[in-house]
């Protein structure tokens, strides 16, 4: 018996691939629904003939009453698929894996970015595989390889035995990179820019001050919290990020939108016509919920080639999970599907879009790894063709920062402390 718990987009994925590869009797079944509902199909799920693989989501598996059901199926192996994403060792799916691991005798984890923060996010997913590694206490390893100081010496200031930290990963990893498995076309990165509105432009450039000035009565404070200051320009940043993309809150009322600037959405609809117009398939990654209906819409209406509207897939949060993999199926095969729209957080793990060789970056996070994830779901093995990636860039806005520090590798929430003002691009914008 095999459990793997993997990213709920990606659940589809794996289920496809043991029905296509595996040469040997095998049930599969993708535990969705109700607790009550999965906890059911577990209960009964124990094929003597074949290899019986439960695969669920990492949100779901460690519910109450379905918990005990996974333990009590007592699964041979367990394959941690994303494993970063227990990289934080409070997190319940975290401690609940931990618990899992200690009872079954082979565990695999699976990822291609297990330090997407600190080094410290090794400690948890191995934790799960063997705990003799780094330990079975956190504060321990953290004492070990991590250098406290700042307020009242609680906050990592930097980090020690890193050649030690790096031999131990690696005495049970296997480590491969695309270049060495994979004979893989060129990837390019290009910049499309446009300007906001002059209205717009004046209104971003007002919060721009006002935010700088804010952060720095903040940050003037006697014993301020790094964590507190982290948070605050972090929320001041996705601010003006929205901003640049077309759509900030109402102040009136509670989760409504208002659109204060079409710039990017042209510049959007300029470059799909020509991509279109050129028979290239495209995905199209966005950041914001606001932004994917506003794609959508567009796709959906726009005039391209003469006509209304194209094929489009969508995978953002509000599709159902039942529907993704057909999402993705019709996307990469049917030639009328010519637009695939993917929600960063929902859509940048563990699916294959090679049938387009081109996407757009409408917006994006503030994590390398997650920026690199998406676009490996175009650049991956059975791409033939060289990989485009365009980011739509708001001139003289913060997406000129985020995208140079996102293509310098930078994880910009880790470095935002010390070097706020780069990405509120201070000298040139205010």
């Amino acid at each position: 018996k095999v459990l793997i718990v993997a990213p709920l987009s990606v659940l589809p994925v794996w289920e496809a691939e043991f029905f296509e590869k595996a040469d040997y009797p095998v049930e599969v079944k993708t535990l969705t629904g109700s607790t009550t509902g999965r906890a059911k199909m577990l209960e009964e799920f124990n094929n003597e003939q074949a290899l019986s693989v439960a695969i669920i989501n990492f949100e779901g598996y460690w519910r109450k009453g379905l918990f005990e059901k996974i333990a009590g199926w007592s699964p041979d192996m367990i394959i941690v698929d994303e494993s970063q994403k227990i990289k934080d060792p409070s997190a319940k799916q975290s401690k609940g894996l931990h618990i899992l691991g200690d009872r079954s005798p082979y565990k695999m984890i699976l990822t291609g970015t297990p330090v997407t923060a600190t080094p410290l996010d090794f400690w948890s997913q191995y934790r799960f595989i063997d705990p003799n590694i780094f330990g079975a206490s956190y504060y321990a390893f953290r004492n070990r390889y991590a250098q406290m100081g700042g307020y009242h010496n609680k906050q990592i200031v930097g980090y020690r035995n890193k050649d030690e930290l790096v031999r131990k990963a690696h005495s049970i990893a296997h480590r491969v990179t695309k270049e060495q498995a994979l004979d893989l076309p060129e990837q390019i990165s290009q910049n499309a820019y446009c300007y906001l509105e002059d209205d717009a432009m004046r209104t971003y450039r007002q919060m721009l001050k006002t935010n700088v000035a804010e952060i720095e009565d903040m940050t003037k404070q006697d014993n301020v919290d790094r964590r507190l200051v982290a948070t605050n320009v972090l929320t001041r940043l996705l601010r003006l990020q929205q901003m640049v993309g077309g759509f900030v809150p109402d102040t009136e009322k509670e989760g409504r939108m208002i659109q204060v600037s079409s710039a990017k959405l042209d510049l959007l609809r300029e470059t799909l016509t020509d991509l279109l117009q050129a028979g290239k398939k495209v995905v199209v990654f966005a950041r914001f919920v606001a932004e994917i209906k506003a794609i959508t819409d567009m796709v959906e209406t726009g005039k391209f080639n003469g006509s209304t509207g194209v094929g489009y897939a969508c995978i953002s949060g509000s599709v159902a999970q039942s529907e993704r993999g057909e999402m993705v199926r019709r996307f990469q095969t049917d030639p009328q599907c010519k637009v695939f729209i993917a929600q960063l957080q929902t859509a940048g793990l563990g699916i294959t879009l090679h049938a387009a060789d081109t996407s757009i970056f409408y917006s994006a996070d503030y994590n390398w790894a997650s920026y690199d994830q998406c676009k490996a779901r175009l650049h991956r093995i059975g791409q033939k063709n060289n990989v485009t990636h365009v980011h739509l860039v708001g001139k003289g806005t913060v997406d000129e920062t985020i995208y140079k520090s996102l293509r310098g590798k930078e994880d910009i929430a880790s470095d935002i402390v010390d070097n706020w003002r780069k990405y509120f691009d201070v000298e040139n914008n205010v």
